[in-house]
């Protein structure tokens, strides 16, 4: 068995004392990865094996998770964890730090359980104790399913655990590798003529690679100094050309000259094409328009662009983050709902203005993280730095322009828009 474990998980072996979870995390985990309900017995009370101690014992090891999950580092807890009361304040951890939850459960026979305890006298493990928990697992198993975990693996031989390869994998948002350099473009919404001006502005060589316009490598985007575009998402609804924009960003993602993280504009269109209820409201009639007159091979491809997009990047080795709306500190290189939900609409106070909008927290105000983060989302008339942070939506569809920045060099390129292609729904923010 693989068990593909991504690379901030909070992983929770589950199963009966003498099932062979400690040996396994020695086997496949650092050892300061590990977190024993055993060893944190003795931390408070010298003996492992006092079960008086266990209360104080757990807070300890709570604690020091939490700790580790703020630090952004794998955690594995070792304990027997077969109640779902014990299994609950992990899986809250996991959540509150946007940590993925992974389950590994030893259910192993009884009778194999009873007999390692037997050899391990020192132990002093209580055969009565072990059945316990043997039943308290078969009761458990069908729950893990809908406990909230997102990974589960289950061993019932000895074999299994003995063959089971553990490999690591980092999170899709994880491109630290990747270090430029860059230039980021904030929020088109349709702008292809002053995409396409920009994009030349900076440098980049653009032809058409196929006369089939259903094909999404239609165009061939090159830059002699091999820089790599980012578009921080809504690249739909509102303004004149919403397909030309797609079928461009489309092809330079694909040929690895571009990458893009989501808008919420981009995510709604999506949710439309796929066949979902949604409300026709802020310019998203004008994207359906024109693209009813494209193929429909090519809405098949946009689907799926858009459906693999990432919430957001970490690239430069933890230097620079991107998102559409922006990004907390202790939720870069993360991966859950609130994360995605953060990076698409940013952080709201549940008011609505006099302009009928939501009202927005001012996370950037706050933020003091070492990360670079640029994100667009709400059109302010002039590129705003706020700490370390930059939004670049400059409102080209309003009647603004559009904006790039250039990474490492801080350096902001624009173009004016043509004309004004939708009304502003509240004066621009500065």
């Amino acid at each position: 068995m693989k068990l593909i474990i991504p690379e901030l998980s909070l992983v929770v072996l589950i199963g009966p004392s003498s099932s062979g979870k400690s040996t396994f995390a020695r086997k496949h985990f650092k050892a300061t990865e590990v977190l024993s309900s055993d060893f944190c017995r003795a931390l408070v009370s010298d003996d492992e094996n006092n079960q008086a101690a266990t209360r104080d014992a757990f807070e300890v090891l709570h604690l020091i998770a939490e700790k580790r999950l703020i630090r952004g580092r794998l955690t594995v807890i070792d304990a027997t964890n077969v109640q779902e009361r014990s299994r609950r304040p992990l899986l809250n951890l996991a959540y509150r730090y946007h940590y993925i939850p992974v389950a590994i459960v030893f259910n192993l026979p009884e009778e194999l359980c009873q007999e390692r305890a037997r050899q391990r006298p020192d132990r002093n493990l209580n055969p009565q104790v072990i059945s316990q928990h043997y039943h308290q697992l078969q009761l458990s198993l069908e729950s893990l399913h809908r406990g909230g975990f997102r990974y589960i693996y289950i061993f019932s031989t000895p074999e299994e655990v003995e063959a089971a390869i553990v490999e690591r994998r980092p999170l899709r948002c994880n491109l630290k590798h990747e270090r430029g350099p860059f230039d980021i473009i904030g929020d088109v919404h349709g702008c292809f003529d002053e995409l396409v001006i920009l994009l030349e502005k900076l440098g980049y060589k653009i032809a058409i690679r196929s006369e089939d316009s259903r094909d999404s490598d239609y165009y061939l985007v090159s830059h002699p100094e091999g820089r790599k575009a980012i578009f921080l998402g809504d690249l739909v609804d509102r303004g004149p050309n919403t397909p030309g924009v797609l079928r461009l960003v489309m092809s330079m993602a694909r040929s690895g000259t571009a990458l893009c993280v989501p808008g919420n504009h981009d995510m709604k269109l999506l949710l439309k094409l796929k066949g979902k209820n949604v409300q026709i409201t802020h310019g998203l009639a004008e994207s359906l328009a024109q693209l009813e007159l494209e193929p429909p091979e090519f809405k098949e491809q946009i689907i799926l662009f858009l459906d693999n997009l990432v919430s957001h990047y970490v690239l430069d080795e933890g230097r620079l983050v991107v998102a559409h709306a922006g990004m907390k500190r202790l939720m870069q290189g993360r991966c859950s709902p609130r994360v995605r939900n953060f990076a698409l609409y940013g952080e709201t106070t549940g008011e609505i203005d006099e302009f009928g909008l939501p009202v927005r927290y001012d996370w950037a105000a706050h933020y003091r993280g070492k990360a670079f983060v640029v994100y667009g989302h709400t059109p302010v008339r002039e590129p705003q730095w706020v700490n370390r942070t930059i939004n670049i939506d400059t409102g080209c569809v309003f009647g603004g322009k559009l904006t790039a920045l250039r990474y490492p060099e801080m350096e902001l390129v624009s173009v004016p828009a043509a004309r004004v292609y939708y009304p502003l729904p509240r004066p621009f923010l500065t």
